[in-house]
């Protein structure tokens, strides 16, 4: 949700920031409704303090027994109280109207944030890891899963139709291994605190994180109007949802393993085959919590923490800043970290950091105390995926596939594997 007194104060530059997301001018519309608001607002004030003084009158007139000028306040007063009420409504219906209005606008992006269309626009900021070479024609990862016996689509269609996929045995643990892996990492050494949130979450939820209203083709909703998530962010930021947090408590860093359920509903014809594009797929989130002036720091070092990740399992992988055509509803700028799928033969999306400002603050009413004991702020969030579990998966099946049709473990995962160091055919 953005500022209104930003935008009466510096109409030009919103508009400007609109412009960058291709995006017509907004100002004047918004403004429009404001001054209409303000204005009819005072007029209720006007009326409001016009009927408390004619009350007085009232009594002054009867007690100099000046009975028809008491009728005349009289009737003037139940005059102003309907206009009273009429205007109270009038008053609610402008505000739905203009809060209808913002909330239907993106985020402004940060003045670094790269101006494109699209994903051609993104800006690459750093590799890691040299892709890997084989002697021997690489195969996607749903062959390699199939081949193994251990991912079956067929038979999770039957059961749930397409966009689904069934994981047994040893491809069943890695995925527990590696959500368990991330979640140490970050609970262990980077500070965040695990939490195990609802799957289920009601409208304000949504709204508060930017879901809601704009994308709810995007999201499944149950019969008595329960959301399931599409991301742990949602549950995670609104944690802080009408809350007020001492300066002192912040960053609030907070990490989640949990399912996740997105409709996919533009998706139509991408990645149709394997496991990149799924209705339900598992996913570490990491979420911060800051003040206005950390935030960017937090942004730089969220996507460390999840690049870690990558490094430990020695992942190759690339991040890249976003464009205004390629980022997200709610954020000012994004990291997204791309790791090297051999199989594709192309760096595919696994993680993306993002700074929102106050925007999703502003939703949610979530502010802090400063340590100086100055008035009330709005906090900052960022959220961010540390890192999506089923992607990692892809990730490791494609990268350290055998020859043999065998996958190797990585190191870092054969602890949490039971000491196991390849997967292979039975």
């Amino acid at each position: 949700m953005h500022d209104l007194k930003w935008i009466r104060d510096d109409p030009k530059g919103f508009d400007k920031g609109l412009k960058k997301l291709g995006l017509e001018p907004h100002s004047a519309k918004l403004l429009e409704l404001d001054e209409a608001r303000r204005g009819h607002i005072q007029k209720l004030q006007d009326a409001q303090a016009r009927r408390n003084a004619a009350s007085k009158e009232i009594g002054n007139a009867k007690a100099g027994g000046d009975e028809k000028t008491a009728q005349s306040l009289i009737d003037e007063v139940a005059e102003l109280k309907a206009f009273i009420q009429q205007g109270e409504d009038e008053e609610r219906r402008i505000d739905a109207a203009l809060a209808a209005a913002l909330a239907e606008l993106p985020n402004i992006p940060l003045d670094d944030v790269p101006v494109g269309e699209d994903e051609s626009a993104n800006l690459e900021i750093r590799k890691w890891g040299k892709p890997s070479e084989f002697k021997f024609e690489p195969r996607e990862h749903f062959e390699i899963g199939e081949a193994l016996g251990l991912m079956d689509f067929e038979q999770a269609a039957k059961i749930s139709g397409s966009r689904f996929v069934i994981l047994k045995g040893a491809l069943a643990r890695l995925e527990r291994a590696l959500a368990s892996f991330m979640l140490d990492l970050h609970t262990g050494e980077f500070g965040y605190q695990e939490v195990v949130p609802p799957a289920l979450v009601r409208d304000e939820a949504l709204f508060g994180t930017g879901q809601l209203p704009k994308f709810a083709e995007d999201l499944f909703v149950t019969t008595n109007d329960y959301w399931l998530i599409p991301t742990a962010e949602v549950p995670l930021t609104n944690l802080v949802r009408e809350t007020i947090l001492d300066e002192s408590d912040l960053p609030l860093r907070l990490t989640a393993w949990t399912q996740c359920f997105r409709s996919e509903a533009g998706a139509a014809g991408k990645d149709t085959r394997g496991m990149i594009r799924q209705h339900q797929f598992s996913k570490v989130e990491l979420v911060s919590i800051t003040t206005p002036d950390a935030s960017l720091g937090e942004l730089e070092r969220m996507t460390g923490c999840a690049e870690e990740v990558l490094k430990r399992l020695e992942l190759p992988y690339r991040v890249v800043v976003l464009s205004t055509g390629d980022m997200g509803f709610a954020a000012r700028k994004t990291h997204d970290i791309e790791v090297w799928l051999p199989g594709q033969g192309a760096y595919r999306e696994i993680s993306s950091c993002s700074v929102c400002g106050d925007f999703q603050a502003r939703r949610m009413n979530a502010r802090f105390r400063p340590e100086d004991g100055k008035e009330l702020g709005l906090v900052h969030t960022l959220n961010g995926s540390g890192l999506a579990v089923g992607r990692t998966l892809i990730a490791i099946l494609e990268n350290y596939q055998q020859e043999d049709g065998s996958v190797a473990i990585p190191e870092a995962l054969r602890p949490y594997m039971g000491g196991l160091d390849k997967i292979a055919a039975r």
